[in-house]
């Protein structure tokens, strides 16, 4: 089915909204250009792609005020709501987020530096490592964690709590497809 002519590629409209927004824009230019080529995953994968350097460039505006960027505060805010005693393995946080071992590595050893966790043997396998959030680790993520909190609140009001819980759940059942 890749890339193969639209049945309707002529009568295919764009919902009015979307028309004058960047990717409904650029989605005319494709039809325009390529009616034979199926373009509507653009609908949502362009703006997921667009959405995201918005609200991480958000996230990040946010986090700035905490001294960090999103890398960093997402693994402290992992080991934080892991709960007490605020550890874990390399491996589950790595499950955890999106993140390379390459780039998990060194930001645990910039996280160490700074005080705001610390690597341990892990007791219960001689060759592992855990990671735990320090003191001062958690004094900086806490406040952190509610102004990210409102921040996202913030991103998506513009949708009614239908749109969000809609949203929610079509881009889980994307994520749940893609594992």
């Amino acid at each position: 089915m890749r890339n193969q002519p639209l049945r309707h590629a002529e009568t295919f409209e764009l919902p009015e909204l979307w028309q004058n927004d960047r990717v409904g824009s650029g989605m005319q230019r494709w039809q325009r250009e390529f009616p034979e080529i199926d373009c509507s995953g653009k609908a949502v994968v362009g703006r997921l792609l667009h959405l995201h350097e918005t609200f991480l460039k958000a996230i990040n505006r946010t986090l700035a005020r905490h001294k960090l960027k999103y890398p960093a505060f997402a693994i402290l805010a992992t080991l934080r709501v892991e709960g007490t005693p605020y550890r874990m393995s390399p491996k589950a946080l790595l499950d955890s987020l999106i993140l390379t071992s390459g780039g998990l590595s060194n930001l645990l050893r910039r996280l160490e530096k700074a005080g705001h966790i610390r690597r341990m043997a892990d007791e219960t396998d001689g060759r592992g490592v855990i990671v735990e959030l320090t003191e001062q680790g958690r004094r900086l993520v806490e406040p952190a964690m509610r102004d990210h909190a409102e921040t996202e609140r913030r991103l998506i009001a513009a949708l009614s709590v239908e749109e969000r819980d809609a949203a929610a759940q079509a881009l889980g059942r994307m994520m749940l497809g893609r594992t």
